[in-house]
């Protein structure tokens, strides 16, 4: 095997670890696939016979790979993922499997709890933060080796992980930790949607519960609170539904896709705590759910 050979086969070994990071910094899975490819091709244009750990030196490069793209973002003025008046919903994108059987590439993109709620906490930071609590916090890189991308000091990098931290803890609900349950709570819902029971639902339901809708570019997302809105909304779009639907995962959390005539209508994904539905992320792009995988089959 040539040297060229042996690099890549290395580079190998780390990708699932890089679209990792990339996918926690980014929230999008073809922008992090982006980034790993930007950074292989950094690593085939460098001279790495001197760097003595290969993968820290790769989480470092697609780290500023990422900033960059993060910084480019708000230059560009993009979309915000939810306007002052709570009409524009934009959600990261989910990692969906089956509830049986998950790919070890789709595990490792979605350990340490990261649910839908945390990418959407993330989604808030300004880029600065969310490298250095992602690459801090997620994956334990030392503030000295994160500073030098930043252009900062390492406690100012500390600073702000720590003004992260405190974020992503005020407003990302933790989930309970037994699956099971979590299921059993979704399964309740939806049995209660479908039959149109709103006061079944209330008893699933968070009293603060929060239920995002991001239907793209052509179909207006939503974002509703409380727990009487989101039951009505539920027990109406249940009664009415005639598809057929299924539980997965999406980002380690119970879900439900929905299709009708085999094409996918919807993906709601929900976070269970303490036995009360507190937040759902529906996705209602048929576009965005093929482009995703998700299929009937």
């Amino acid at each position: 095997m040539g040297g060229d050979d042996v690099l890549a086969a290395r580079f190998e070994e780390h990708r699932p670890h890089l679209r990792a990071v990339a996918y926690r910094m980014l929230g999008s899975l073809a922008e992090a696939e982006d980034a790993v490819q930007e950074t292989w091709f950094k690593l085939d244009r460098t001279d790495v016979g001197e760097v003595a750990n290969l993968g820290g030196w790769l989480t470092t490069v697609i780290g500023r790979v990422c900033l960059d793209l993060l910084r480019s973002r708000v230059s560009r003025r993009e979309d915000p993922l939810q306007d002052q008046d709570g009409g524009l919903v934009r959600l990261p994108d989910p990692v969906i499997s089956g509830m049986q059987t998950i790919d070890p590439e789709q595990e490792i993109l979605t350990a340490d709890s990261v649910g839908i709620a945390l990418m959407i906490v993330l989604e808030t930071l300004s880029p600065a933060e969310r490298l250095a609590f992602v690459l801090h916090d997620m994956f334990s890189v030392p503030f000295d080796e994160i500073a030098p991308i930043l252009a900062r000091t390492s406690a100012s990098t500390r600073q702000l992980a720590s003004r992260a931290r405190r974020r992503v803890q005020g407003a990302a609900p933790a989930r309970d930790s037994d699956l099971a349950l979590r299921r059993e709570v979704v399964e309740a819902f939806l049995a209660a949607a479908r039959r149109g029971d709103f006061d079944a639902l209330l008893t699933i339901l968070d009293p603060e519960v929060v239920a995002r809708s991001d239907g793209g570019a052509l179909q207006p997302g939503r974002l509703r609170r409380g727990a009487a809105d989101v039951a009505s909304g539920a027990a109406l779009f249940g009664s009415r539904f005639v598809g057929e639907s299924r539980l997965v995962l999406v980002n380690g959390e119970p879900a439900m896709a929905s299709f009708v005539d085999g094409r996918p209508v919807s993906l709601a994904a929900f976070t269970v705590r303490g036995g009360l539905v507190v937040a759902m992320d529906i996705y209602t792009d048929p576009e965005r759910l093929e482009r995703l995988g998700l299929s009937a089959a």
